[in-house]
């Protein structure tokens, strides 16, 4: 399957994300840049992480306000899976391609460790590989991760299983409602979390939690 990595100015995982997404695929993903308004035919565009535009106003607040970004919701009304990472989870956020919002971490700090994730939802297109209530390992680095929703969107979310991971084992770093790691649309094609699976799918990083992930949405689970 084909993927693109977006980039934009400030964002600084990207070549991060293009290696997992090669060493899993074994195909090197097409780069699109931020002006782009006509994206390639792809199965999988990636939003990585970093601090787009500096996260001036608010994270992700003018990356979402590029060309590209209305490409990728067209795509994405095609049936295209999206999936953002931390900064590109405030970005898809932003965008109002997935609900509720991330304010700054309960604690006021940057945090930047490894936290434990609960498999809420091992039916999605990016969580096959996973077992329902499995635990695995990820590392995170963020400021600005701490998700809200008002109540009726959040009982919503939850009864129709847009609730794709969880903080478990009381490792959850910044407040978020529900200990909520990562969300998806109703439509079951847009993924964004706040952890860097990426980090964390081979032996040099200590670990293959993360694997599962871009082996689901890249349909190699067997990789």
């Amino acid at each position: 399957m084909k993927s693109a990595v977006v980039q934009l100015p400030g964002l600084n995982r990207d070549r991060d994300m293009i290696a997992a997404l090669t060493k899993i695929s074994g195909k090197a993903p097409v780069t699109v840049w931020q002006t782009e308004t006509e994206l390639p035919d792809v199965d999988l565009i990636v939003i990585p992480g970093g601090f787009s535009y500096g996260d001036y106003l608010r994270c992700g607040a003018i990356a979402a306000r590029m060309p590209v970004m209305q490409a990728i919701r067209e795509k994405a009304e095609q049936g295209v899976k999206v999936l953002g990472v931390c900064n590109g989870f405030q970005i898809l956020l932003e965008a109002g391609m997935l609900p509720g919002a991330l304010m700054r971490n309960a604690s006021l700090k940057f945090v930047c460790r490894e936290v434990k994730l609960e498999v809420a939802n091992a039916e999605t297109a990016f969580t096959r590989a996973y077992a329902k209530g499995q635990v695995l390992r990820c590392p995170v680095a963020h400021h600005d991760g701490n998700y809200f929703a008002d109540a009726e969107t959040l009982k919503a979310m939850e009864e129709q299983g847009q609730v794709v991971f969880r903080y478990a084992e009381g490792t959850n770093p910044n407040g978020s409602m529900n200990d909520i790691a990562g969300v998806i649309n109703a439509k079951g094609n847009v993924l964004g979390m706040m952890p860097h699976p990426e980090n964390l799918i081979e032996a040099a990083h200590g670990g293959s939690d993360g694997r599962g992930l871009f082996a689901s949405a890249l349909d190699v689970i067997a990789a």
